[in-house]
């Protein structure tokens, strides 16, 4: 994997090549192996390169013969050898990799070549002839592209945040609609950030930018959502071939690949599945807790022993204020609420001092429907049908009574409080876009000056299966996964130069997943039925009977300790009137006295202010 930058402006010459070798120190972490930039006044075109392969070839950037085009390419296209061939005699090809391949079909087809390209990238094309880029995303977002929009008709992009910063002279202003969203889902909106004049390319999208015309996207591709003229029983046979071919393809690399492995459905099947297509022993790599309740060592060292990989595991004992830190400010770059980003760090970092590229089970959840919170929009069916006198007595009663920790999630009362937040939470849930953080009445007291601030929600296409859960796992797909699951793991294992791939995200997979019914992937209480019909043979039955566990992080004891204090303080500095810092402390002091655990809310908040502070 790589680091992409671009810049174009009206500064001299010297004054561009210094911000432009600021920016890729950076992005070192994301390419160590080399690093270079293009002087191509008034642009400069750079990058940062982990070689994975032609790891002797394919220098970047890269130009055409003529030296018309240059590319910066961050990414992997699995089929460029076919593709490769079939440019062959249009092109003399100087190298053997996949990022000439890009190059050479962008310049003979345009963008249309990017339909018949499967992996995942984000590239800037700068053509000095007419002084005009062409930006472009994958599919699903697997690849960040940043850009801004710079005074006098200038551009600069970037693979992530902190390092586009450093082509941005001046200040920038907090987009206070985005920290509405932040605040509100725990991430911001496809195409934003929390500041006002960085965007990112949208996933499946381009950009065209030229000095006189500016910056406009538009699709490339949508995810269509078309009913299977399929039977099941042919629908489990398509999906065995797409997922097995998924992983063959992205075992190809000339260093080794390994995979994360939870002990969880979707890593489980991914370890099986490359097991089976290598000839030597896969190494896998798991993170653990000191927490019980949250340690998953025991089910991922079963399954190793189960497939015979080389297993490595280490423990996260504690949080790390400094290496926390560093990841929300210097990877992430703005506020993340996902406090998995920690582990996931951890288990790169444990990866990559093995190999340098690692599969990952990310996607399974949101195309097969995994979510316990798709259960729970059943049951809401239910309930709201249950007389509203009832329905008030049993949420009295149920408030009236301290909310486990997360160290019981699996109690009923557990559950039961998580149910009435979910109930709290249905009317502002319409249309749907992600659960929220806070109920309505919490969030104004929270934050009464983002009252009616937030993007507008992100349009999705027509739905196959027209029904509510359906649509939950077309937004989880389309806006939760690119937006927080995505997010965490690029940054967290390019933070460590390690190179994720993600089966489960293959198109052809994603398309196959939404064209089937939703009743196919789930019954009862229980999802995943397409998969485990397609593949029970690879794992222990005891691995799909397992009940989802996610990868929890056991923030609900560090908020009782010293993070609490962090955040307390955080608040009290801000002194700016975005959050009340009274609101803080009451929900600060509910989790502390064990009334309600209030912990990823309070992460949320942690992760907002922490940004602010080190914003201005």
């Amino acid at each position: 994997m790589c680091g992409v930058a671009f810049l174009f402006d009206d500064s001299r010459p010297e004054v561009r090549g210094e911000r432009m070798a600021r920016c890729l120190q950076r992005m070192v972490h994301r390419g160590p192996d080399a690093g270079a930039w293009q002087d191509l006044s008034p642009a400069a075109i750079g990058h940062r390169r982990l070689s994975i392969i032609d790891l002797a070839g394919s220098p970047q950037p890269l130009s055409d013969p003529t030296g018309r085009y240059w590319l910066s390419y961050n990414g992997e296209i699995y089929n460029y050898a076919p593709l490769r061939q079939s440019l062959a005699s249009r092109w003399q090809f100087r190298s053997g990799g996949d990022t000439e391949v890009l190059l050479a079909g962008l310049i003979l087809e345009g963008h249309d070549f990017l339909h018949r390209c499967e992996g995942m990238w984000a590239f800037v094309l700068w053509d000095t002839h007419t002084r005009s880029a062409l930006l472009g995303r994958d599919r699903m977002g697997k690849k960040p592209l940043f850009f801004s929009e710079l005074p006098g008709a200038g551009l600069a992009c970037a693979s992530e945040l902190a390092a586009l910063r450093t082509l941005i002279p001046g200040a920038l202003d907090e987009d206070l609609d985005s920290a509405a969203d932040f605040l509100r889902f725990g991430y911001v909106l496809p195409g934003t950030t929390l500041w006002r004049s960085i965007a990112e390319i949208l996933p499946g999208h381009i950009g065209r930018w030229s000095s006189s015309g500016g910056l406009r996207q538009s699709p490339w591709w949508q995810l269509t959502l078309r009913p299977s003229p399929q039977s099941e029983a042919d629908a489990v046979g398509a999906l065995q071939h797409a997922l097995e071919e998924s992983v063959r393809k992205r075992l190809v690399a000339d260093v080794e690949v390994g995979a994360f492995l939870s002990g969880g459905v979707d890593s489980s099947l991914i370890c099986a599945l490359a097991s089976r297509s290598l000839d030597r022993r896969l190494k896998t790599f798991t993170i653990g807790f000191d927490e019980v309740a949250f340690d998953e060592r025991r089910y991922a060292r079963d399954v190793a022993s189960h497939l015979n990989t080389e297993h490595h595991e280490e423990v996260l004992s504690d949080w790390d204020e400094a290496h926390l830190e560093c990841l929300l400010l210097a990877h992430v770059g703005q506020a993340f609420g996902d406090a998995s980003l920690l582990p996931t760090a951890l288990v790169s970092r444990v990866a990559a001092r093995h190999v340098k590229v690692a599969l990952s089970g990310d996607g399974g959840d949101e195309l097969f429907s995994g979510y316990q919170r798709y259960q729970a929009r059943n049951i809401l069916r239910w309930y709201t049908r249950l007389p509203r006198s009832v329905r008030h007595l049993a949420e009295r009663a149920i408030r009236a009574l301290p909310e486990p920790t997360a160290h019981h999630s699996r109690s009923l009362l557990k559950k039961a409080h998580l149910f009435l937040d979910v109930v709290g939470r249905q009317q502002a849930e319409t249309p749907y876009v992600a659960p929220l953080m806070f109920a309505p009445d919490t969030f104004a007291a929270l934050a009464p000056a983002l009252a009616g601030r937030g993007h507008p929600a992100p349009g999705l296409p027509e739905c196959a299966h027209p029904d509510d859960i359906a649509r939950m796992m077309q937004a989880d797909a389309l806006v939760y996964l690119p937006q927080d699951i995505l997010v965490k793991v690029d940054r967290a294992s390019m933070a460590c130069s390690l190179e994720s791939r993600a089966p489960f995200l293959d198109r052809e997979v994603v398309e196959l997943a939404f064209s089937m019914p939703r009743h196919w992937h789930r019954r009862g209480t229980r999802g995943k039925r397409m998969l485990q019909q397609a593949f029970a043979s690879r794992l222990p039955d005891g691995i799909w009977q397992r009940r989802k566990q996610g990868f929890g992080v056991p923030i609900h004891s560090w908020f009782r300790g010293a993070l609490g204090e962090r955040l307390a303080k955080l608040a009290r500095d801000a002194g700016d009137g975005v959050l009340e810092p009274t609101a803080v402390d009451a929900l600060l002091d509910a989790h502390r006295a064990g009334r309600r655990d209030h912990g990823y809310r309070l992460w949320t908040l942690y992760a907002y202010l922490l940004w602010r502070q080190n914003a201005r």
